[in-house]
């Protein structure tokens, strides 16, 4: 097998820095790329909490001036991940969310801050650290998209690169007047580089320059070839739709495994499922609904936004209550959504229950004791808590767009594979519809025959980077391939 480098890109890695799930794929796939020949390490930006976790670091290179100030290459490693960390402190040493104020408004330099890390993964490429010469750069999202722009206006012999688009709603868009500031040519901004309705973007950056585009999940690739689904670059994507493939993400199972979890009441396997009972009665204990082994208890792990389709579950609370059921929900996102799923735990003790923010630790709670997760999405590239909540035994309870429809195997079907069912898919994406496979739910749950070989099914899943990194280092050696035949 012969060996490549690949430098990785992006602006945020677990268990370091997350705030969503780029931050898990950052974070598991150079980890299961090294079973396959890959060395892949990775280059994010020195924010505070990747500054005080990083020890026994290298200095690489030092700048007077790099974007307007002092800056610094390191060279760590930390979780078993080789890091690349671009230490520039008037960029990045900022409190809290690495993109928005405290007040929730994006940096007004977020164009630089970002075009920053995207410089110095080309100056990578191009053979900055000799130690590490990179045979492809891979850029994840629009924060490293100008990586293959840089690239490209280079004019020099480069690696090879990828993009992958992890949501089309986050473009990075920017005026114009920024071209000059960051170091791109003016000859840039035209319709076939990154010029985008006036203004630029990043991401668009990137998929028209990038040799190989891949987003998270065969089913959204298909649907951002869309002029709806592709949020104003569905035209470029059906140009490049030839380099574009969709690879399923998976989880890290040494993290999200129910029998070695430390954050669950109690660990169990597909062997012991009648343990899992401990975990729903903490779940319910540590939300205040009433304790009830025979009510079914949903749960919701999810951003509060009209793209994951909260505000439908909210229409749907009737049906939940209607049907004798339970909801515990964990999240934060829009402030109207979150104002109106606190009034209705409010109104319904024991019945509805929310936290509002993020708790990993809860979070994996809400999967090892819920009996079904929901994941009501109107888009979803991918989505990885119905991969957890297989993992786990809880569920899933989907819509049928994106990744979810890619793997979850809906109760009355079997997937090409001969896979059986573990789970349940709704369409149209509607508050209607959703109701609907709550019922048909809520009459699984108490035929339990029928709902413990959901559970087991989805337990039997392969939800793992196993055999997905294996798709992206065969996608690496063969643009390698076509590069130098």
């Amino acid at each position: 097998m012969t060996p490549v480098r690949v430098l990785a890109v992006a602006s945020e890695v677990y268990p370091i820095v997350k705030t969503g799930g780029l931050a898990d794929v950052a974070g598991a796939l150079p980890v299961a790329l090294k079973s396959h020949g890959v060395e892949m390490r990775t280059l994010m930006p020195g924010y505070p909490d990747v500054m005080r976790m990083l020890t026994g670091a290298e200095e690489i290179r030092r700048w007077p001036d790099y974007f307007g100030g002092p800056g610094r290459l390191l060279a760590a490693s930390r979780d078993g991940l080789d890091l690349f960390v671009l230490d520039v402190p008037h960029l990045y040493e900022r409190p809290g969310n690495p993109y928005v104020t405290a007040e929730g408004v994006d940096w007004p330099d977020n164009g630089v801050r970002f075009a920053a890390l995207s410089r110095i993964a080309a100056d990578i490429g191009h053979g900055l650290v000799p130690a590490f010469v990179p045979d492809v750069v891979h850029a994840h999202d629009w924060q490293a998209g100008l990586a293959p722009a840089y690239l490209h206006y280079d004019n020099r012999p480069r690696p090879g690169t990828v993009m992958t688009i992890h949501n089309m709603a986050y473009q990075g868009k920017f005026d114009r007047e920024l071209i000059g500031a960051i170091g791109l040519p003016w000859a840039s901004f035209n319709l076939h580089a990154v010029e985008y309705f006036g203004g630029i973007s990043f991401l668009k950056a990137g998929l028209q320059f990038a040799d190989r585009i891949t987003t998270v999940s065969p089913t959204y690739a298909h649907e951002i070839q869309s002029d709806e689904g592709g949020m104003g670059l569905g035209g470029l994507l059906r140009e490049r739709a030839s380099v574009l493939s969709g690879v399923l993400n998976g989880i890290d199972t040494s993290v999200w495994n129910p029998e070695t979890d430390p954050h669950i009441a109690y660990r169990f396997s597909a062997q012991e499922l009648a343990f899992r009972a401990a975990n729903k009665a903490a779940l319910q204990q540590q939300f205040n609904l009433d304790s009830a082994a025979e009510t079914p208890l949903l749960g919701v792990i999810s951003r509060l936004s009209w793209q994951k389709g909260l505000d439908l579950l909210l229409e749907a609370i009737p049906t939940i209550l209607g049907e004798g059921m339970q909801l515990a929900l964990l999240g934060s996102g829009d402030r109207d959504l979150q104002d109106r799923y606190q009034a209705a735990a409010r109104a319904n003790p024991g019945r509805i229950a929310v936290v509002i923010g993020y708790d990993e630790i809860l979070a994996h709670l809400i999967q090892a004791g819920s009996d079904a997760l929901i994941v009501p999405s109107r888009f979803e590239p991918c989505g990885l808590t119905q991969l957890c909540a297989l993992r786990y035994g809880a569920v899933p309870i989907v819509s049928r767009v994106g990744g979810l429809e890619d793997t979850i195997v809906d109760i009355g079907e079997a997937d090409a594979s001969g896979h059986d069912a573990t789970g349940f898919k709704f369409a149209p994406v509607t508050a209607d519809a959703l109701a609907r496979t709550l019922r048909k739910a809520n009459i699984a749950f108490h035929d339990k025959l029928t709902w413990r070989r959901l559970q087991l099914s989805g337990l039997s899943t392969d939800v793992s980077w196993r055999n997905r990194a294996g798709d992206y280092a065969a996608l690496y050696r063969d643009l390698i391939a076509e590069r130098h035949p």
